[in-house]
């Protein structure tokens, strides 16, 4: 019962926020700061896990062609999904319409709601994005918590670390502070069922289920897409590379749980790290694939915004041919890579995606805040257990993954061996 205390609790912690936010809608709206403070929290331990989680990695390898193979993998694998994810988006929504019948006026919309996502200098450009991967100072990469600048820095770290004789003693340090954050994270973890019921409290009775009836065809359009794409293509995906998705599913329950209650994939980033190398993924491949995975692998977000853009212009009576249609998702394979390196990303490039194509009007987005809160459960999860089967895969690709032991713990043979971090967040 210990083993599976932790979802019971969050799932516990959603449904009573649901029925605070349905019955009382300002008490609700007001539980907010328990949501926010929960993911503080854990965005306060990301970057030193990742940082303390690659450096080690890498110093133990000491490889450098190995470790520029794995990021090549990793990036093809990422780009062959995202791709995938797109062209899925935009065959289901073209199929099931969303947004005709609506026959909005773009030029009558309110777009005094959606400034803050259209303001000049809100969208990021790939040159841009990729200069964000440089810190101005190693210091300033935790301090903002960004991810892809954190694991530069470990990376760089990591190859140092390896290549000095004194390198075993400080590995060895470095891995007994990795611990000590991971008992912070346990100590967090803790407090995720108030998390979750705050958050969705805060979304129910700020939000309002009655907000989901207008626009529940594009609700279920993204959610049936999501879920095809979860258990068809990584499905196949994971049939192919010899471990079945549904027990995956199964052991990375408590993360699905919490990211639902959340609206948020980074809530379970630690844990996915140690899980991950529990069941068989080595230390440095876990450490490479998940937090760039958070970044460049963001199926969810690609279904999103691909049927986002085509409702917009469904619902707007804007013609797009076939031309278009291809335009749009060249834009999004560039501009989606930038969606988690900005506050309100998803909007904010979905904004700048409308603005660069040209055809399709960006106040017809307006149309989208009333459900986009309900949306962004569904786009994270499918984000988490993307990134989870990524690193499976290529781990399997590089030889770094024990299948006996993934065996094991998939089938719940396996217990954890003592001190290790998976016990300590049970």
């Amino acid at each position: 019962m210990k083993r599976h205390s932790l979802y019971i609790q969050v799932l516990a912690g959603i449904v009573l926020g649901v029925a605070l936010g349905a019955f009382y809608p300002t008490l609700g709206a007001d539980m907010k700061p328990l949501g926010d403070g929960f993911i503080k929290l854990i965005r306060m331990i990301i970057a030193p896990i990742i940082f303390l989680t690659v450096v080690v990695g890498i110093a133990n390898i000491g490889d450098l062609s190995k470790l520029g193979r794995v990021g090549l993998k990793a990036l093809l694998y990422f780009e062959a999904l995202s791709t995938a994810a797109l062209l899925i988006g935009l065959l289901a929504v073209k199929v099931v319409q969303p947004g005709a019948g609506i026959n909005a006026n773009a030029a009558t919309l309110d777009t005094s709601s959606i400034q803050q996502y259209t303001g000049p200098g809100k969208a990021v450009h790939t040159v841009d994005f990729l200069l964000n991967i440089i810190p101005e100072t190693i210091v300033d990469a935790f301090a903002r918590g960004e991810i892809l600048q954190v694991l530069l820095v470990a990376i760089l770290f990591g190859i140092a670390i390896a290549r000095l004789n004194e390198g075993k003693t400080i590995i060895r340090a470095l891995d007994a502070v990795s611990h000590a954050c991971f008992g912070v994270v346990a100590l967090i973890m803790r407090a995720a069922p108030v998390g979750a019921f705050g958050a969705m409290a805060f979304t129910i009775g700020r939000y309002g289920l009655r907000t989901l009836l207008p626009l529940l065809k594009l609700l279920g359009c993204v959610y049936l897409t999501s879920a095809l794409f979860v258990f068809v293509v990584l499905g196949l995906v994971a049939r192919v590379h010899g471990f079945s998705l549904w027990k995956f599913l199964r052991y990375i329950q408590e993360e699905i749980f919490l990211v639902i209650g959340t609206s948020s994939s980074e809530s379970a980033l630690p844990r996915m790290l140690i899980k991950l190398e529990e069941l068989g993924c080595s230390k440095p491949v876990v450490g490479l694939v998940i937090p760039s995975g958070y970044s460049f692998n963001l199926d969810g977000t690609a279904i999103y915004l691909t049927i986002a853009a085509i409702f917009v212009a469904q619902a707007t009576n804007t013609p797009l041919s076939a031309a278009d249609e291809a335009w749009l998702l060249l834009v999004l394979m560039l501009t989606s890579k930038g969606a988690a390196a900005v506050t309100g990303g998803g909007f904010i490039t979905l904004a700048a995606t409308l603005a660069a194509v040209g055809s399709v009007p960006v106040a017809g987005i307006t149309l989208l805040l009333g459900v986009d809160r309900f949306m962004s459960e569904m786009r994270s999860v499918t984000n988490l257990i993307g990134n989870g089967v990524a690193t499976i895969v290529v781990a399997k690709w590089e030889g770094e993954f024990d299948g006996s032991r993934a065996k094991r713990v998939l089938n719940g043979l396996s217990r954890q061996h003592p001190g290790n971090p998976v016990d300590q967040i049970r």
